[in-house]
């Protein structure tokens, strides 16, 4: 019980922390997502997305942007967003067939959302509680991460164009992207972010081939946090945590 009413409190704080362009692209979202759920039900057959999956759409934008919003704060109030855009997200990319980053989205990122919270939980900031300490990757490190995200991608290209997976090599960078991403973002590493921007860049254009203006809207308002997500990280690290707490 005293959890919750903490982590309420923290949730918040979080809120109260949102910048007045934060508030803009969450009003942006929520009208493009909403248009679209309005169009899906007037027209149904003139739709991409049947009515169901527009109303999973407009959910999954909402909570998408605010989980983005909160980690690019390093505060823990983006988990439980995270969850529920996972989720249904998850139902989105299997109706169109996405595979690899379905795969990576059931296996990887829903799990990942409650060990991340907990190992976010146990590494509270000293200043402000709801927020998590920010860690730094070595030069070596970075050099071997590169390595496995280009060879990753040249493995799942493969078998992503085998089952059948639509825009095969841009949904295989998606997928070995966000795998290195996750553990990096679990393990509380500002260079997460690096490969947040990359990633977001590549669903942008997945989502401008395979167009979705909820999707597409999201994931750019995804590319602009990542930006100042890696900002916040690396201000974080430099001025409370640069021992690598």
């Amino acid at each position: 019980m005293v959890s919750a009413v903490n982590y309420m409190k923290d949730m918040k704080t979080s809120f109260k922390s949102l910048k007045w362009y934060e508030w803009i692209m969450i009003a942006v979202m929520t009208v493009i997502a909403g248009m679209s759920m309005a169009q899906s039900f007037a027209d149904p057959t003139g739709s991409d997305n049947p009515p169901w999956l527009s109303v999973i759409n407009f959910i999954s934008g909402i909570c998408g942007i605010m989980c983005i919003f909160f980690t690019a704060k390093a505060s823990r109030s983006n988990f439980i967003f995270a969850v529920i855009n996972t989720a249904v997200y998850i139902v989105f990319l299997w109706y169109h067939r996405i595979y690899g980053t379905m795969c990576l989205e059931i296996f990887v990122y829903f799990p990942m959302n409650f060990i991340s919270w907990y190992i976010w939980a146990k590494h509270k900031d000293e200043k402000e509680r709801q927020l998590t300490k920010s860690k730094r990757l070595t030069a070596v490190q970075n050099i071997i991460i590169a390595a496995l995200v280009a060879a990753g991608t040249v493995v799942y290209h493969q078998v992503l164009a085998a089952i059948g997976g639509t825009v095969a090599w841009l949904d295989a960078a998606t997928l070995a992207i966000g795998l290195i991403a996750v553990f990096l973002e679990a393990f509380r590493y500002r260079e997460q972010y690096v490969w947040w921007i990359i990633t977001d860049v590549v669903a942008v254009a997945m989502y401008i081939i395979h167009f979705d203006a909820v999707y597409l809207t999201k994931k750019s308002i995804y590319l602009i946090m990542a930006v100042i997500g890696l900002i916040n990280w690396v201000r974080l690290n430099r001025e409370r945590n640069a021992a690598n707490a």
